[in-house]
Parts: structure tokens; sequence; C-alpha cells
């Protein structure tokens, strides 16, 4: 099984930055993706960034240009730095990985248990 642990939530002012961290571990034989999704109050979850293991990066349109994706893939580890924050980026954060945790076992998704991100002066 493939165990996530997010880190480095918190509160901020608008136009401050944070960065998120997330930890893969447990058992893995290969990881796919890796990203952040977040889920506001009363709205549903979404995309916020993926990372392939290749390097390839997506963004939701709300975020590109101010948050950034990469990877420290000998430590498995994913990390969102967001600058320029702003109130409408509140939400809680979770991490997903794409990843194969057997190589008899399929591939899956699996999810962090979130990480609150409140930015308000």
């Amino acid at each position: 099984q493939v165990q996530l642990v997010e880190s480095g939530g918190g509160l901020v002012q608008p136009g401050g930055s944070l960065r998120l961290s997330c930890a893969a571990s447990g058992s893995i034989f290969a990881i796919y993706t890796m990203g952040w999704y977040r889920q506001a109050p009363g709205k549903q979850r979404e995309l916020v960034a993926t990372i392939r293991t290749l390097g390839s990066t997506n963004y939701a349109d709300s975020v590109r240009g101010r948050f950034t994706i990469s990877t420290d893939n000998a430590k498995n580890t994913v990390y969102l730095q967001m600058n320029s924050l702003k109130p409408e980026d509140t939400a809680v954060y979770y991490c997903n990985t794409y990843a194969r945790p057997e190589p008899t076992r399929p591939g899956g998704d699996y999810w962090g248990q979130g990480t609150q991100v409140t930015v308000s002066s």
C-alpha cells in the first residue's frame, strides 16, 4: 500500500507564499504521476497541478503562473510552491499519486489526508 503524508499548510495573508510537501512511502514499485488537488467548502475537489515522472506538468488555469509543482524522485516527494496567494485559494489541499505498489498489482490512485490552506488578512 502507498501512503502519502502532506505538510506545509497554514494561514497566510493575501499575496503571501506557502510551500506544500507530500512524501510517498510504503510499498512502491513505480510512481507514474504526482499531483495536488484542492477542495473548498461547498465545492467539488478540483485539480491544481500534476507532474509526470519524466517531468511534464499540468496546471489549472486559476493557478498557472503563481504555483509551481516539482518533485524529488529520489525521495518520492512532490512539492507545491504557491506564490501570490489569493483568498480564493483557501481550501484543503490533497496530495495524489497514481502508482503501482507491486509489479504484480495494477496501478491506482492514492490520496493524502489533506492539509488546510487559508488565505486571509
